[in-house]
This record gives structure tokens, C-alpha cells and sequence, in this order.
């Protein structure tokens, strides 16, 4: 009988330490985990080493404006940054510093065969903005109201481009009174050259140089890097995180890396047997007070700035039950349906066709392959929401597209942000629906897009 009890408690005693020794392979497989991911973690730049690269873009930047006024013919370019009312143009035409004059005004004339002229117009003197414009600084610094007439006088500018008239709010950005005492800075004959720069500004912005990609890429990194620190062990307990906790982890660290969010993170949350409510055809965001759960497939749209440049993340992790040790194959065949829409849209994008061509057909193979999917892919470089040629604008949920209405054309080099959704009947969730979301930042080339990191092929797990 002793042996009997002896033989049962040297079983139980194997049992447990198996069990132990399994509970500890998994603590140490998530500390690894967060241990790498944060070793990932790229190199920023400090503030002032970001002014001195930018002022170096800044140089080549303005070597473009000439040959863009003229397709554009605007023969003077008038950018004014208001205190308080900043123009979002001013840190991409001039030195990105701080502007707290009453109004700085920055202006580029085509003077012929003597090229681009620009001209700063400042209540005092700044080293960094002479580098770039003539100021008037130290002999002769002119009001606004007399430097401005002078140079009508001097150029005589038959068009006098303003931010105004633009679809877009960078377009669009000179207030109602600045308006006014322009006109009458200029005088009632002037200002009847007063033309809408909408087209130059769009140009602009979407234009970019080749110094600029490997930091943008670095601005890719650091979003890909903590939306995957995000979605994992490292600030997820099952049952105990909230979403309100998830979203502060996440502004958190866009402060602790120096750089700024230009949208709130939004955080969604799937799980079987719940419908999710919708806002303008998409799941609505989750409430902060939500407890992530088990079962939660958890959905992020995250968005940085750094080095005046914007980025746009959308992921999906998954939060495992008991008994999973990863998702069931109805989500992996959702996640391989996005994959299949983002490879028809790269693998059909080419400089010089136009939005509807592209959109058209990504959507056909779509069709033909039997994939619900859905296109709203934008612009995205100086500003999330960026101007330039987007993809399948009208093709999201609850909206009807119209490819016909799409005939910008693709610009080799420009960066955009591959947004999109494929519609999925999970078997495993009772056959519910579930629309698995991705974006994904891109620069075109000749042979299509290219993303800056490897995109999404499986869930991230939670464990």
C-alpha cells in the first residue's frame, strides 16, 4: 500500500513539474518575445539633428518650384503663417521652427531668366530663414505692407497663387481677414491676380526626393514596432487591460520618442457571437472602459509624425482561449484574403495610369477570385490624409464607387497608404462576418508599390 501512495505521489509530483515546467517554457517565450521587440526599436533622430536634415531637404525641395509655378502658371507663390493660425505649408516651404510673428510671409516669384526668387517677410531677424530667403535683414527690413507692392513692382506677376478654393484644408488655408489685408496690402488692381494654388500645392506636397525615404522608413519602423509591442504580452493582460489602457500605453510612447500623433489610436474589438456596431460602415472603435478577452481578435489604427512626415498602421492581433494555440483557420483565411487584395493592388499599380484604371482592376480580380473587398487607399506623406492620386475612393463599406470618377493619375515616387478590407464568413464563429482590415505605407516605383516593412501575414497572439 506505501508503494502504491508513493508510485501515486512521485506521478503527481512529475505531473507538476511538467505543468510548472510548461507555464515557465511560456512566461519565458513571452519575455523573449518583449525582449525583442523592443530591441527592435529604431535609432531617432534628436530635435535639433531633425531641423538640420530637413533644412537640407529644404534646399532641393525649392529647387522643384520653379519648373512646378510654371505648369501651373502662377507666377507668384504667397504662403502667410498666421500666430495661432499656423499654415500647415509654412515647416514644408520654410525652416521647420517655431512662427510667432503676427504674420510671416514667404514668397517664391518666377523672375524669368533669372529664376525662382523668394522672399521672407518677418517682424525679426532669423539666421535660419535668411539662409533660404532674402529678408530685407540687416539694411532694409520693409513691413509687409511696403515690401509686398514693391514686389508686384519689381516682377509684375500676372498670377499670384494663395492658398484658397482648394477641395482640401492644406489648400484652402488662408483665413477670410489675412485675405483681406492682402488686398488691400496690394491694392484693388493687384488682386484681381489673385488665382487659387490648389494644383501647385497638391504637386508640392506629393512630390518627393530621394533623401527623404530611408526616414520615412524610419517613421514606418518605429509605428510597425509599437503596434506590435502594443498587441502582445507586453502591455495586454487577458482579462485585466482595459482599451482606455491599450490607447494610453500607445500615446505614451509617442511621447517618450519625441515624436507626435495626428490622430487618436483606434482600437477595435471582434469577438464570436457579437455583431459589432457600426460607424460609417465600419466596426465602431471600442470603449475605453472594454476589458480585452479572451477569444477578442483586436484591431489597431495607429498614426506618428516625425520629420514632418506622417504614418498610417492598421494591424490585427488575436487573444488566445485556453485550449488555442493559434487562430482558427477561418481567421488565417481571412487574413489571407487581405493579403490576396494588397497584392493584386501592388502588383497592379503603375506611374501613369490612372486611379480608376487601377481601381477597376483590383476590383475584377477580386470578383473573379470571390473576395468581398473593399479599396479606400489615400495619399500620405507630409500630411496621414495626404493630396496626391488615392485608390478605390467610394470602394469601402456601405459606399458604391464609381471608377470613371477617378482620373488622376499615379506619380512615380509618391507615398501612399494601402487601406483596404476584405469581408470574411468565419466557420468557426458560427459562420459570423468579420471584416479584416489592413493598411500598409507604400512608395511607388515602375514595377508597383513597395511596402517600407514587410507587411501582416498572421495574427499577432496575445497569450
Amino acid at each position: 500500500m506505501k508503494k502504491q501512495y508513493f508510485s501515486l505521489a512521485v506521478l503527481f509530483a512529475i505531473l507538476l513539474l511538467a505543468a510548472l515546467s510548461g507555464c515557465k517554457t511560456q512566461d519565458s517565450r513571452i519575455h523573449e518575445e518583449i525582449t525583442a521587440r523592443q530591441n527592435e526599436m529604431p535609432q531617432l533622430l534628436s530635435w535639433s539633428e531633425r531641423i538640420a536634415v530637413r533644412e537640407g531637404w529644404l534646399e532641393k525641395r525649392h529647387g522643384l518650384i520653379l519648373d512646378m509655378m510654371r505648369r501651373h502658371e502662377i507666377d507668384m507663390w504667397i504662403i502667410i503663417n498666421e500666430e495661432f493660425h499656423d499654415d500647415p505649408l509654412t515647416h514644408l516651404v520654410a525652416p521647420p521652427l517655431p512662427y510667432c510673428g503676427g504674420r510671416d510671409i514667404f514668397i517664391f516669384i518666377d523672375a524669368g531668366e533669372e529664376g525662382l526668387k523668394k522672399f521672407a517677410v518677418q517682424g525679426f531677424w532669423e539666421e535660419h530663414v535668411r539662409r533660404f530667403f532674402e529678408t530685407g535683414w540687416p539694411d532694409d527690413p520693409l513691413p509687409a505692407t511696403k515690401m509686398l507692392p514693391k514686389l508686384v513692382a519689381e516682377y509684375q506677376p500676372r498670377t499670384i497663387g494663395l492658398g484658397m478654393g482648394g477641395r482640401r484644408g492644406v489648400q484652402r488655408s488662408l483665413s477670410h481677414d489675412t485675405y483681406l489685408w492682402l488686398r488691400e496690402a496690394v491694392g484693388p488692381e493687384t488682386s484681381k491676380s489673385f488665382v487659387s494654388a490648389a494644383d501647385l500645392i497638391e504637386e508640392y506636397l506629393d512630390t518627393r526626393i530621394p533623401e527623404e525615404l530611408e526616414h520615412y522608413r524610419t517613421l514606418v519602423h518605429l509605428t510597425d514596432v509599437l503596434t506590435r509591442r502594443a498587441l502582445s504580452n507586453e502591455v495586454i493582460t487577458p482579462g485585466e487591460t482595459t482599451v482606455g489602457e491599450l490607447r494610453r500605453w500607445m500615446y505614451d510612447q509617442v511621447m517618450a520618442n519625441g515624436c507626435s500623433l495626428w490622430f487618436e489610436p483606434d482600437i477595435r474589438l471582434y469577438e464570436k457571437g457579437v455583431d459589432p456596431t457600426l460607424s460609417h460602415g465600419f466596426p465602431a472603435v471600442a470603449e475605453e472602459s472594454e476589458v480585452i478577452q479572451r477569444g477578442h481578435m483586436i484591431h489597431v489604427d495607429y498614426g506618428l509624425i516625425y520629420m514632418g512626415f506622417h504614418s498610417d498602421w492598421q494591424k490585427n492581433a488575436y487573444v488566445l482561449l485556453p485550449e488555442e494555440e493559434d487562430v482558427s483557420e477561418g481567421l488565417k483565411r481571412a487574413m489571407a484574403n487581405t493579403n490576396l487584395l494588397q497584392d493584386s493592388l501592388i502588383r497592379t499599380s503603375r506611374p501613369g495610369l490612372t486611379a480608376g484604371e487601377v481601381t477597376q482592376r483590383i476590383m475584377d480580380e477580386m470578383q473573379d477570385k470571390g473576395i468581398t473587398a473593399y479599396i479606400y487607399s489615400h495619399p500620405i506623406g507630409n500630411q496621414g490624409h495626404g493630396l496626391g492620386t488615392g485608390l478605390g475612393y467610394g470602394f469601402r463599406p456601405g459606399s458604391t464607387g464609381d471608377p470613371s470618377r477617378m482620373p488622376k493619375k499615379l506619380r512615380n515616387g509618391s507615398y501612399i497608404s494601402v487601406e483596404l478590407n476584405t469581408v470574411n464568413t468565419i466557420p468557426e464563429w458560427n459562420d459570423q462576418k468579420v471584416i479584416l482590415a489592413m493598411e500598409d505605407d507604400a512608395y511607388l516605383t515602375e514595377e508597383g508599390y513597395k511596402f517600407f516593412r514587410p507587411r501582416q501575414e498572421k495574427f499577432y497572439l496575445i497569450y
